[in-house]
This record gives C-alpha cells, structure tokens and sequence, in this order.
C-alpha cells in the first residue's frame, strides 16, 4: 500500500462533520488513526488503492465519534456485582429479589456476600434504608445494596458486624455517615463513599484479570452503542493494573481520559500523588484530570442547598469546611491539572463556581468544570455561562424524576426548586459550554439514550411517561455535539477531535439512519453499523 494511500474509506453515506468550513460531505477517509479526506466519493476514492478497505456507506450516517462526558468503567465495574435491583418497585418486590438471589445464587455472590445495585429510594416505600427491610429474607448472609446514585448504601447487620461497624462513626473532614438509630445502632444506611467504604473494604475484589476482562466487555457493549470514548471520574484501586493489562493485548477499544477522586481530607502529599500521576496512560487512555466533590445528592439528603429540604437536610457541603475544597482546586489547577467537580445543590453549584471562575483554562486549554447541576435558579444559570466553566449533565437522570413531583427527589426539594430540574436548555442557551453523558451506572450508558432523552426528556422506552419540563429539551444538532465537539473542547483537544475534519482523530460513528432527523422517539433503537475508534473498526454490525 502507498504510504499516501487511505487505510480506510466510507464512500456513498451522508457525513454530519460538525465542521463549519464543511458541513456535509459523502465520504471520508482514514490512515494511521487521522482523517485524511473528508469529500464527495471522487475525492475520496483519489485516496484509495488495491489495498485500501472501502465501505460501502450508501444508507448509513457518519459522525464524529460519540463521547460519553461522564461515565465511571472502573468503580462501575466494581459497583455492578450482584444483583440489578433498579427493577424493584415496591418494599416487597426488594424482598422478593433479594430472597430469590439468596437461594439461587447466580453465580455473582462473593465468598458468601450478595451484593446489589440500582436501589431506587422510592421502592422503600417512603421509609428511609434500614437493614430490617432485609435481613430475615438473607438467611444470615452480609449484603451491601448499594442505591442508585452511588452515593449510599444499605448493609445487613451482618455485613455491619463483618466490617465491625457497630455504631457512630466521625468523619471530621466531610458529611459522611453512618446512620444509627437514637440508641446509637447502626441501620444499615452508609451516606457517601467514606462511610461506604468501611463496608465495601470487608468485601473481596476481583483481582486485575478479572477486571481486565470485565472491562474490555465493558467496552465491547461501549462501542456497540456508538460510543467512541469517555470521560472517566474516577480511577479505583486495581484499575491501573488492569487497564495496563488490556494495553498489552492491545484490547483498549475507546479514548479513556481518567479523573481520579480527591476526596476531603486529602492533604499537600495526597495532592502531589495526584498531581505526579497526570499523564499516565497508553495509546487510548490517560490520567487527565480530577475529580472533587462539593456535595452529596438529594435523594440522600446529602446535597448542598441554600435551604433545607422537606426533611430539615441537605444544609451542608461535603467538605468540612468548604475552604478545604478551595484550596485543593487551587493547588491542582496552579499545576496545570483540569478538574471536575461534582455539585448537584444550587449551593454547592454556586460555591463551585465561584472557586473555578477566577482560575480560567489550564495551560492544555483543558476546561474545569461541574457535574450534574440538578437544580439551580436563574441567577444561576446566568453565573454559570459567564463563567467560562464546563457545564457537565446527564438527561437520562430525569428518569428519576416525575413530571408530577411525587419522587423522592422532588419531594425533597418542594414544587419551585424542582421545576428548576436539569437545565440543559437554558445552560446552552445562556452561552455554556454543554457536555452530555450517562454517569454510568447510575443510568445506562448507550449513547443512543443519552441523546434521546436529552430530546424528550424522558426515558426513550416509556412513551406514557410525561416529560420532566420539556422546555428544557436540546435539539437533535444541539445533543450531538454536546456528545462530540463539546467534550474535545472540554478536554483542550478541540484542534484534534471532535469533528470530521482532515487532521482530526480517526473516530466515528456510523448508523443506519441520520441522528438529526429520526424522531426522537425512534433514536434510541436505530442500528449503529460501525464504531470506528483510532482508524480501527472496534465494532461493526453483522
């Protein structure tokens, strides 16, 4: 093959390029992980030899590659062993579950322990977690169901005398806690990572094999999704090793840029271990970033608001005090390192903002920014776009909520803060830079979904469901490039990705029908026929 020919070229297809100098194009062509023609078929077939493989794209889509901006493959991993509670509605139907996993065991316990995971609050039947919803159907066996925000958690007593956790338990740097009873006992309810983390540690991990091997399905169901890459928040222990595994098999299918946590309490070495490890990583995937949290969710009760919820919570940050947070965000972004900040409360939002503001992009041109933004008044928004910070969201979540305000996190919240729900719409109309993703596991992570519900506001599968304020709905144009340019600008790679562009990375997605003109309604089924990621072809339909 010629060193100037085209590895690879679609010919026949309708390209989206999302590139103002060239918006449509009919064929694209590839060679050593770049785009090297973007055209009609003539100008592209110039591009191709004998040896060059051409795709005949007559029917199909091509886009620049899908990017999830929030997704956790390591933590997720762990997270979903067990059993899928998140179909449970009811007290009874969690019973049932669980009794039927006991007897059956499904291959997923781990040296006797049942895990479990999706747990929505609102099947606890308006009772907060307690393990005496439990226990008599465990036959003595520890659990530790984790809910479905990931941010709590719910442990038999004998997972708790396991853990030898037995009563309160201090955090003196964050919110965290173990919930106990007016006697002191523990029940069961574990809020936020530090208090879940007690329990978790009491379980065994899978080793690197394991994960490796979980990891490269993971990314297999990934790509078949469309997805292209992902902006990871996280990196756990074990994670490392096995991502370095996969990298010698040359098995890594997506751009992975990873956000490990910094967690309140978290001193000058902690930060330097952070900082040191920036830039770790191999062909497709990298240590780029960090992840902060400024508060809990509303669901828990662990938010930041500027006023209580129903229940007299959610009146503090996560960071004990929150100047703690402030200088840890100044120390790694004066060292050049990009960082994501969770904060789901207007308060914690606005605290957010404040601190990130002043700092401007990193010296890569990376962006900081803020994940999830569930509720937040207008003055808000307004902040928000004048900001310069990256506006980081998830509509599949509204699945959690009801246009009615009967779920758990409305009620919390009360009419006038809950209709202020995931403002996507406004966000970007205001000016912010908007990035899209599923925060998978807590929803699912195909790119499919993510975009339809971005449109409908709504879960894509529950046609009956009434849309969550569907004022807020992005267009069709808007969700895909807050799933392609947006998350490339955000990363400081804006010059290199994101677009069908010649010199761009060789990353596309390739459907049967066009993304920009499907209904919304059909979007989330229609057949992705390749997933092309670094020039290779990492997925393909039949």
């Amino acid at each position: 093959m010629s060193r100037h020919s085209a590895d690879l070229a679609v010919l026949g297809a309708t390209v989206h390029t999302l590139d103002a100098d060239r918006p449509r194009a009919t064929a694209v062509a590839l060679r050593g992980g770049t785009i090297v023609a973007v055209g009609d078929d003539a100008e592209v077939r110039a591009m191709c030899d004998a040896r060059t493989r051409i795709v005949d794209g007559t029917g199909t889509v091509v886009t620049p590659g899908l990017t999830d901006g929030h997704i956790h493959p390591v933590t997720g991993m762990m997270m979903t062993q067990g059993v899928d509670l998140s179909g449970c509605r009811t007290p009874g139907q969690l019973r049932a579950a669980l009794a039927e996993e006991r007897r059956s065991g499904g291959g997923r316990a781990r040296d006797g322990w049942l895990l479990g995971f999706g747990l929505d609050p609102n099947a606890l039947g308006g009772s907060a977690p307690h393990r005496r919803l439990i226990d008599d159907v465990l036959d003595g066996a520890p659990a530790l169901l984790t809910l479905f925000d990931g941010h709590a958690a719910l442990a038999s007593t004998r997972a708790l005398e396991l853990a030898g956790v037995t009563g309160p338990v201090g955090f003196p740097d964050s919110t965290a806690q173990v919930v106990c009873d007016p006697d002191g006992h523990p029940t069961g309810e574990l809020r936020e990572e530090p208090a879940k983390s007690l329990v978790e540690r009491a379980v065994p991990e899978p080793d690197a094999d394991e994960l490796a091997a979980g990891l490269r399905t993971l990314m297999a169901r990934m790509n078949a999704t469309g997805l292209t890459g992902g902006h990871a928040m996280d990196l756990r222990d074990g994670g490392l090793p096995a991502l370095r595994a996969l990298e010698e098999q040359d098995a890594v299918t997506m751009r992975l840029r990873f956000a490990p946590w910094c967690q309140p309490g978290t001193g000058e070495e902690g930060l330097r271990e952070l900082v040191a490890l920036q830039g770790t990583g191999g062909r497709l995937w990298k240590v780029d970033g960090v992840k902060l949290f400024m508060d809990g969710t509303i669901d828990n009760g662990t938010a930041w608001l500027h006023e209580p919820d129903c229940h007299g919570e959610s009146t503090r940050p996560f960071w004990l005090p929150p100047e703690k947070y402030a200088r840890a965000v100044r120390a790694l972004a004066g060292a050049g390192v990009p960082t994501a900040t969770h904060a789901i409360g207007d308060a914690a939002v606005s605290y957010a903002l404040d601190q990130l503001a002043p700092l401007g992009a990193t010296p890569s041109g990376a962006r900081h920014r803020i994940e999830h933004i569930e509720t937040a008044p207008d003055e808000l928004i307004r902040k928000f776009a004048a900001s310069g910070v990256a506006a980081s969201m998830q509509p599949s979540h509204a699945q959690y909520t009801l246009a009615d305000h009967s779920d758990n996190w409305s009620t919390r919240l009360g009419d006038e803060r809950a209709d202020r729900a995931f403002r996507c719409g406004d966000l970007l109309r205001a000016g912010a830079l908007l990035v899209l993703g599923s925060d998978w596991p807590i929803a699912h992570f195909d790119a499919r979904e993510v975009l339809a519900s971005a449109r409908l506001r709504r879960p894509p599968h529950e046609p009956g469901r009434v849309p969550v304020r569907p004022e807020q709905a992005l267009g069709a144009a808007e969700a895909l490039h807050a799933m392609t340019v947006a998350p490339a600008q955000v990363a400081g790679e804006g010059d290199r990705a994101g677009r069908v562009r010649v010199g761009h990375r060789a990353d596309l997605t390739v459907f049967a029908a066009d993304p920009l003109t499907v209904p919304a309604t059909e979007l989330a089924d229609i057949l992705v026929r390749m997933t092309v990621v670094d020039g290779r072809v990492v997925h393909e339909a039949g």
